[in-house]
């Protein structure tokens, strides 16, 4: 398990332990959390350590692995797309490599639809074309293509899942979303409503949608990584390659995320409208009728309600500031 350490790892690892699975973090902790790690052993291992990779498998002879460790700063892509191409792209040769070497045959990969570049208005399907607009996913891009490459000469199988905008929170509140800084509206919502940034800016009210402000996908993480057991369970009963998307079908605003948001907390959120930003999208969802179909997966808890609510309650713990 790379980056078990991160948000949608650590809840992958939760999913594991619970689905009988030992867990084995490998993370360099540039981005996750040490308290993050609470279901299977850590290994501090940066994937460009291509020696200590080889002593984590040695160690511990993993039946598959899932990869999501990566830089995923879309803006910090932009001005240092060196950084992204060095650690997503070859870090992840060196991971794929070790598998080889040593007979890891079966690997779940975190991609996303950023791969897809400008769609406007359009429900995204795995057919859709692939055509990102920054380093960071033209980096995932090209990690998808080594992993096809790979698989065509060597006995390596994956299944590949590309991500919508993840929500929500562990409902234990085991483990949780913080990230440094925080990018995403749902996170960012609850600490201006908590008194932690002085508001959240709306860019854009002029969009042709309903309310005027952009649709996005929003998929609850504890839903996003039931598809990865499903999937890894694909691979063990003989599945062949497959590339599935994971959203809802179903967008919501972002007028509406803030509504919901103050309803569901019983608290006022302080807004500013600002002016668009530059290359964002008036709506973008997914199709994952694919994932329904072969895996059987449903996303359950991708509704507002659950996302918002159980994000608050990882917001109230503190999360790993305790």
């Amino acid at each position: 398990m790379t980056g078990g350490a991160g948000y949608i790892g650590s809840h992958a690892c939760k999913a594991l332990r619970i689905a009988g699975y030992t867990p084995v973090t490998v993370d360099n902790l540039s981005t996750g959390w040490q308290d993050a790690v609470k279901f299977g052993p850590l290994e501090q291992v940066d994937l460009l350590d291509l020696g200590r990779l080889n002593q984590v498998f040695e160690t511990y002879q993993p039946c598959a692995v899932m990869h999501f460790a990566a830089f995923s700063q879309v803006g910090e892509s932009v001005l240092d797309p060196a950084k992204y191409w060095r650690n997503n792209v070859v870090g992840s040769l060196n991971l794929f490599q070790t598998c080889v070497a040593f007979g890891c045959h079966n690997v779940i990969f975190s991609s996303t639809c950023a791969t897809y570049g400008d769609h406007d208005n359009v429900v995204l399907t795995e057919d859709s074309e692939q055509k990102p607009v920054n380093a960071y996913g033209a980096s995932k891009r090209a990690v998808e293509e080594i992993l096809h490459q790979l698989s065509g000469s060597s006995s390596l199988q994956y299944v590949i899942f590309r991500y919508f905008n993840v929500a929500g929170a562990d409902p234990d509140s085991e483990v949780g979303e913080f990230h440094d800084p925080e990018t995403h509206l749902i996170p960012l919502i609850l600490g201006a409503i908590n008194g932690e940034r002085d508001a959240i800016t709306i860019f854009g009210t002029d969009y042709d949608t309903p309310d005027g402000t952009c649709i996005r996908d929003y998929v609850h993480v504890c839903d996003l990584v039931d598809a990865h057991i499903s999937g890894l369970k694909w691979l063990e009963n003989g599945g062949s390659n497959r590339v599935f998307n994971l959203g809802t079908g179903n967008g919501f605003s972002v007028r509406e995320v803030v509504e919901n948001s103050g309803l569901i907390t019983n608290r006022k959120v302080p807004v500013i409208e600002g002016p668009r930003r530059a290359g964002d999208c008036t709506k973008l969802v997914s199709g994952s009728e694919l994932a329904r179909a072969e895996l059987g997966w449903e996303p359950r808890r991708s509704t507002l309600d659950h996302m918002i609510t159980d994000a608050w309650r990882w917001h109230r713990a503190d999360g790993y500031q305790k």
